[in-house]
């Protein structure tokens, strides 16, 4: 597929997105970027919403893990739908009481200042990592497939794609971002549809004979029920249920557009909706990777083990090379398929990388100028020092998104879907832990050791995480590290706490 035409392809989507910007952003303020003016449609909230959830590394890395793992991130997908029930019964109604701009105001309120600034920290951390991860994965397959024919290096496209998000958000934020959401979701899930259909087309399978032929290669492989496994089902229920409530429910990004819908009962009907659909869309994008590895196989690939490093590693090589994990979908769709699906491809492509980049950046700004600088609470400032202050750190973020996205470019190690688990384990843990301090009891902090725990319980999970082999008698720890990562940070919460000598304000 000419590189030229998928070069334009991607400018005419990017206008797309600037004429939504221009239309939304008019007549905005400060107000539309951080909450949007609470006036959000739920139904419109839920459905782009899927969009931001499952982003780029669902669209290359899900499908790429059947053929190493089957369905066992499915597990985890369960375990995700379970926890946006706590997410829609217990957070949202605590937030819509309190009228929140920013969720880790709660934290202030409850825990004291020193609580807040710790928690709002941890989630700009976190999304900084978790948002360039993403943004990097997509940023290496349209580097490789597209502009590097064209002599473009990666340096120059991370830079051109972060100019573009830059565009398009830096007036309207959070009321720009519901809607470009709801349209780039709508052109990702019908590339997944349209590209599952090729295969199925090619290949002269029916539905239920494509599921027979993968099961009978074992991609369909779901339940694992060995404990001392990382994938085994339970750890992989209990960590996606807390991966949800930290990730969506304690995450800025994710309840900025939920709390700008106008109502709590709306909000819940959003969140439940999104529940469902993301259930289904993520059991589809596996099926999709059983069906890319069957279409590889057609094509005269095959699997074989190599010992690398020592290590046995299973790898599905297709004309000599290893396609294994995030590479087979990118090379499948612009190698091996017709023009048109290459031009599915990469609508889908960017319409997963948007929704995931543009919405951590205005969240990331959101929350550093209203929880760090504490602009909105600050007596005297006008709002176009506001719009000034914003405007800085909306641009700062985007370079820190460059050295970042860099940086993953040197660790890349083939599949970043896990990476983004275990960073969400190690980041996400002591939020979680001071909400369910916050919430579960009514006991004071030791304020001026609350930052300290919440980077030693971390280290500590770390340093079990590198030694588990040998500290837990083979035992393997998969997504309840966060669960882990929270419960250590809650107990040493506990321990250096004093009991309150009045009832909390929150």
């Amino acid at each position: 597929m000419n590189s030229a035409v998928l070069l334009s392809i991607i400018l005419v989507y990017f206008s797309v997105l600037l004429g939504i910007a221009f239309y939304t952003s008019r007549h905005s303020n400060n107000e539309s970027f951080f909450i949007g003016n609470r006036d959000s449609k739920w139904w419109v909230v839920a459905f782009g919403m899927i969009g931001t959830s499952l982003s780029g590394m669902t669209f290359i890395s899900v499908p790429g893990t059947v053929g190493k793992t089957g369905f066992d991130y499915f597990q985890v997908v369960i375990g995700y739908w379970l926890g946006y029930f706590v997410v829609t019964f217990i957070l949202l109604p605590l937030y819509y009481k309190l009228k929140l701009t920013s969720i880790y105001t709660y934290l202030q309120g409850r825990l004291g200042e020193t609580s807040y600034k710790t928690g709002a920290l941890f989630f700009i951390l976190s999304r900084t990592l978790g948002a360039t991860l993403r943004l990097y994965l997509v940023i290496k397959v349209l580097e490789k497939f597209v502009l590097q024919d064209m002599g473009v290096p990666f340096e120059a496209t991370a830079i051109i794609i972060l100019v573009l998000i830059l565009l398009y958000t830096y007036r309207g934020g959070v009321k720009t971002i519901v809607w470009t959401d709801t349209l780039q979701t709508t052109f990702m899930l019908l590339a997944l549809v349209i590209c599952v259909g090729y295969i199925l087309h090619t290949l002269h399978l029916s539905a239920g004979e494509a599921w027979q032929t993968m099961a009978v290669k074992g991609y369909t492989r779901m339940w694992q029920t060995d404990p001392l496994k990382g994938s085994y089902f339970l750890k992989q229920l209990l960590g996606g249920a807390f991966i949800t409530i930290a990730m969506t429910g304690l995450d800025q990004e994710m309840m900025q557009k939920n709390i700008s819908v106008s109502n709590l009962r709306d909000s819940r009907k959003n969140m439940l909706t999104l529940s469902f659909l993301q259930v289904f869309v993520v059991f589809i994008f596996l099926t999709l990777g059983g069906l890319l590895y069957v279409y590889g196989i057609s094509k005269g690939a095959v699997f074989q083990h190599v010992m690398v490093g020592g290590k046995d590693q299973l790898q599905f090589i297709l004309d000599g090379k290893n396609i294994i994990g995030d590479d087979i979908f990118p090379v499948l769709a612009f190698q091996y398929m017709p023009p048109y699906i290459s031009i599915i491809f990469i609508i889908g492509l960017i319409s997963a990388l948007f929704p995931s980049a543009d919405g951590a950046l205005t969240a990331l700004t959101s929350s550093f100028c209203i929880d760090i600088l504490g602009i909105r609470r600050k007596p005297g400032i006008t709002e176009q020092q506001q719009k000034r202050t914003r405007l800085i750190v909306h641009y700062s973020f985007a370079a820190l998104f460059l050295i970042c996205v860099f940086y993953f470019r040197v660790v890349d190690n083939g599949s970043l879907i896990q990476t983004l688990l275990v960073v969400a384990g190690y980041t996400y843990g002591p939020l979680l832990a001071l909400f369910a301090f916050g919430i579960l009891t009514r006991r004071q902090v030791n304020s001026p050791l609350v930052p300290f725990i919440c980077v030693a319980a971390p280290v500590a999970c770390y340093f079990l995480k590198q030694n588990e082999a040998t500290l837990l008698g083979g035992y393997t720890i998969g997504t309840e590290l966060l669960l882990i990562n929270a419960t250590l940070t809650f107990l040493l919460l506990l321990v250096f706490s004093r009991r309150a000598t009045s009832k909390p304000a929150l």
